[in-house]
């Protein structure tokens, strides 16, 4: 597959996945044996695509108007990375927290490494987390006094 041809599955992967809610699409884009680099969210097991399909359904339940913004994709070799936006207001409840009715922007690095067949096989990712603990009030901001 070419470079551009997995950053459009990329692409679809962030539109239809997380945007569309098509859970059954990570079936169709990711590798059952991949690799996933990055920390497992608490009560996520399985393959891959399951874990994904469980984060998904998570953030897509705790913030319903969730919305994934692509603002870079930049491909070589085999390798995607793609700088995005997750968006979304805090309506349910967010590992273990009560739903605070506040909106999130957090700041995503996705690396992905597709096989010939374009399937995602491995992900590197980093996520600003404790910024979207402070966006949620959880952790006060740098400056801000401790609850």
């Amino acid at each position: 597959m070419s470079v551009e041809q997995n950053k459009q599955s990329l692409q679809r992967f962030y539109d239809e996945v997380f945007n569309a809610g098509n859970l059954d699409v990570a079936d169709e884009l990711i590798a059952v044996d991949a690799v996933d680099h990055e920390e497992a969210l608490p009560g996520t097991s399985g393959t891959t695509p399951q874990v994904i399909k469980q984060v998904v359904a998570l953030f897509r339940s705790a913030f319903p108007d969730l919305r994934i913004m692509v603002h870079d994709l930049i491909g070589e070799g085999d390798k995607v990375v793609a700088r995005i936006t997750l968006s979304g207001t805090h309506q349910g409840e967010f590992l273990g927290m009560l739903p605070t009715g506040k909106p999130v922007d957090v700041q995503i690095i996705d690396i992905l490494r597709y096989d010939n067949d374009g399937m995602m096989v491995e992900h590197w990712g980093v996520t600003d987390n404790l910024g979207m603990m402070q966006q949620l009030g959880v952790i006060p901001a740098q400056g801000e006094p401790a609850a």
